[in-house]
């Protein structure tokens, strides 16, 4: 009987390009892949351990799939991805539910691992935690036939004292131009049309395997690319923001006018002691001069909360900051002390109560921010990628290109009956907190 095997992804988009490798690996052995854990005799749980709440809800998910194994079907949990490569040890040795393990660099052998875990030999590949994907390998994606994801670099060399990304995914490395380019085309050959370009520290493309930084000409290149429509840049780091990068940006019709760009914190003590670059002064003028070069550029934005010694003075100057300068989109999150990472031996920890209440304030101050900013859409046309369709409301849902999949706004169409993964003119008649909407324009 052929196995069946069901892939569960957790955490980010990076991973769900880690997970629809192993997909497509899986697929190329013969095995069959399913839509539910129910229906599996194989259960891969990719996992994520960026933060405490990533680790819970990763060992939570890998308890409730062990429990197929007496209510299903399931012969074999394999366990992958970032609280593998920092956790193996603890993990075989505590749950003795696994019955394989495979790293973050190591899952290109992800169908010898379910086959020796059906053989019952508990295997465990942890090694580099860097992978290499210039290597031709098949994928399967699992995004809606329109959108996909392409990782361009993978690890971090930036060292902030918060993050243990460096420890899971290894130092930075970067694809090269004819790998990620080759990636495109097939997709494209798919009918993607919208391709988001992620890397922990996009903005330093290049730079190890070209000597430059070279994220303008991978931009214009993939742009290039025959069916393409959209190219979206996730994770700027803000230190590597070169004016090249925004004149491309700007002059690029395809590369959305989308700037996502994590700063973290605005106050200089706050970002010293994250080891981040630059101070505030930097960061203001890095946005008055994307906004000036790109007036209509939807900037992105994260925010840590509670970072060991925020003093409430900080924060309120970190309210004022967000107030002031008016980011499209903006995520907030509650600092996390991670082991081995410097951050967790600062003094001054915040209690998790205080972290709570300043990202609650500071998301109602974006409330407010981002009531104000939708504003400037109204009487505008803009393009909208059509994802769906509303029989209860009579409406087509879909994105601008001021909106990244899953994580901002939608825009309501109607007027028009366009097909799902077209890309629509829409006049913007109403704008609410987070979206739009807006009549079709044939």
């Amino acid at each position: 009987m052929t196995e069946r095997v069901k892939v569960v992804t957790l955490g980010c988009e990076k991973n769900l390009v880690d997970s629809e490798i192993m997909s497509g690996l899986i697929h190329q052995r013969g095995y069959q892949l399913v839509d539910t854990p129910e229906d599996a005799t194989v259960i891969i749980v990719n996992t994520c351990g960026f933060i405490d709440a990533a680790k819970e809800e990763s060992v939570n998910t890998i308890l409730d799939m062990a429990d197929l194994k007496e209510t299903g079907r399931l012969k074999a949990l394999i366990v992958s991805g970032c609280l593998t490569q920092r956790y193996k040890k603890q993990l075989m040795e505590e749950m003795p539910e696994i019955d394989g393990i495979v790293g973050t660099g190591d899952f290109h052998d992800i169908t010898t691992i379910v086959d020796e875990a059906l053989r019952g030999k508990k295997p465990v590949r942890v090694g580099n935690p860097a992978f290499d994907y210039d290597r031709d390998l098949p994928r399967q994606v699992t995004t809606p036939r329109y959108t996909a994801y392409v990782k361009i670099a993978e690890g971090c060399d930036n060292a902030c004292t918060f993050c243990s990304i460096p420890i899971m995914r290894g130092k930075f490395k970067s694809r090269s131009i004819e790998s990620i380019l080759g990636e495109v085309r097939q997709l494209a050959a798919q009918g993607v049309k919208e391709i988001s370009l992620i890397a922990q520290d996009s903005t330093n493309y290049g730079t190890d395997l070209y000597d430059r930084f070279m994220l303008p000409e991978l931009l214009n290149r993939v742009s290039e690319v025959e069916g393409i429509a959209w190219v979206r840049l996730h994770y700027a780091y803000p230190g590597f923001f070169t004016d090249e990068l925004i004149d491309t940006i700007a002059d690029n019709p395809k590369i959305c006018k989308y700037i996502d760009m994590p700063l973290q914190h605005s106050e200089d003590r706050v970002l010293k002691r994250m080891r981040r670059p630059g101070r505030q002064r930097d960061v203001r003028e890095l946005v008055a001069k994307i906004r000036a070069r790109i007036p209509e550029a939807a900037i992105r934005t994260s925010i840590i909360v509670g970072f060991p010694g925020e003093t409430e003075e900080e924060f309120n100057a970190l309210c004022d900051f967000v107030r002031e300068l008016k980011f499209d989109r903006l995520g907030v999150f509650t600092y996390s002390c991670e082991e081995d990472t410097p951050a967790s031996r600062l003094p001054d920890q915040v209690p998790d109560e205080v972290k709570e209440w300043r990202a609650n304030t500071l998301m109602e101050i974006q409330r407010d921010v981002s009531k104000d900013l939708g504003s400037k859409y109204i009487g505008r046309e803009i393009e909208v990628l059509v994802e769906r369709y509303d029989g209860r409301s009579d409406v087509f849902i879909g994105r601008s290109p001021y909106d990244a999949p899953e994580i901002d706004g939608e825009v309501f169409i109607s007027g028009c009956r366009p097909e799902i993964g077209a890309i629509q003119k829409v006049r913007i008649t109403h704008a609410y907190e987070f979206d739009l909407s807006g009549e079709g324009i044939a």
